[in-house]
């Protein structure tokens, strides 16, 4: 089994070991932005469950791209179905089969991405969002992924569902930002017909299931570090990141996709540290220097400061054991070398 593979099932454990198999016994479940980082542990974690458990489960994996190798030998593992198309053509969406369970964690969630195909980003959470609500069987559960970057123009967090943030259409990401709240509207109005349709304002996942050249702070950091022996910022790296290891977002993600009695919950996790601290946290760890550049070119639009509060859902289930970020990012970098290894 290609190294890849094996890692993403192992760390998948994780996620399986917390679901109930007889909930997709005979189900059919459709995931769109499978190749993600967050669709593939989805994928991962649902491969693991129906492999271990000799389920009859029709697992259907959909995104944009076509799949590298490595995810092609772990959809072998169950005989999934891997569909490649764009969610935001109506025909295909309808050429699409019905489903029990609909995730839909599509969209670029690399600022450099959504930035650069603003249109598609607005498309994506809102024509897709209706496309593949639409789909849904009669009692099914669909959920839509969303994003933490709607409390922009909130002063600091940690940030609660109830808060609501705001942002100009001048803003440099707003194309993202209101497509997402755009999304979860489209889902309270379904909700509000009796669909099971929920919303995760997921809040910077980090970890393995990334491609090369991604370009988020914390895989890029640590490609420069492989690639080019040294890493370099693009501002002092002032501002504060809370992240969530992906296995731990998936299985909260997936607990409110079968029990969640709300419409919105926050999903993050509690380990808070600056760009310029993660920097150096990977500089160590791979003996590499980190350089801070004389003046400030970051991305544009950028938060300052992102937290989310999870105090909602740890009422309605259980306190979060994360995992910590420690071992998170050693396996991150372990990751990151493995993929590049295998270029």
């Amino acid at each position: 089994m290609n190294q890849l593979t094996e890692y993403l099932l192992k760390d998948a454990e994780l996620i399986a070991n917390q679901l109930n198999p007889a909930d997709f016994a005979d189900k059919t479940i459709l995931i769109s932005g499978a190749t993600g980082m967050v669709g593939t542990y989805f994928v991962a974690a649902l491969i693991n469950l129906i492999k271990n458990n000799k389920l009859n489960t029709r697992l259907i994996a959909i995104a944009h791209s076509a799949p590298v190798e490595y995810y092609q030998e772990l959809l072998r593992l169950v005989k999934a179905e891997f569909i490649s198309g764009d969610l935001t053509d109506q025909n295909f969406c309808e050429s699409l089969p019905e489903a029990d369970y609909i995730i839909h964690a599509a969209g670029y969630a690399q600022p450099g991405k959504f930035l650069q195909d603003q249109t598609r980003t607005l498309k994506i959470n809102t024509l897709s969002t209706f496309y593949l609500l639409d789909k849904l069987k009669t009692d099914g559960k669909f959920l839509f992924v969303g994003s933490s970057e709607i409390y922009s123009g909130l002063p600091k967090g940690p940030f609660k569902e109830s808060d609501i943030g705001s942002v100009s259409t001048d803003h440099p990401r707003y194309c993202y930002i209101e497509g997402k709240r755009a999304g979860e509207a489209i889902c309270a109005s379904y909700r509000s017909k009796g669909v099971k349709a929920k919303v995760a304002r997921l809040s910077l996942a980090y970890g393995p299931g990334t491609r090369p050249g991604d370009q988020r702070a914390m895989t890029s950091f640590i490609e420069k570090a492989l690639n080019n022996g040294k890493i370099e910022l693009l501002d002092k790296g002032e501002a504060v990141r809370t992240y969530c290891y992906v296995a731990d977002a998936v299985a909260v993600m997936l607990k409110i996709l079968f029990a969640g009695t709300e419409l919105v919950y926050n999903v993050g996790g509690v380990s808070s540290v600056t760009i310029a601290e993660l920097a150096k946290q990977i500089g160590v760890n791979l003996n590499v220097p980190v350089n801070f550049p004389k003046s400030a070119v970051g991305l544009p639009g950028s938060p300052q400061n992102v937290s989310v509060d999870m105090n909602k859902y740890e009422k309605q289930f259980n306190k979060i054991n994360y995992l910590n970020f420690k071992d998170g990012l050693n396996k991150t970098i372990s990751w990151v070398k493995l993929l590049l290894n295998a270029k």
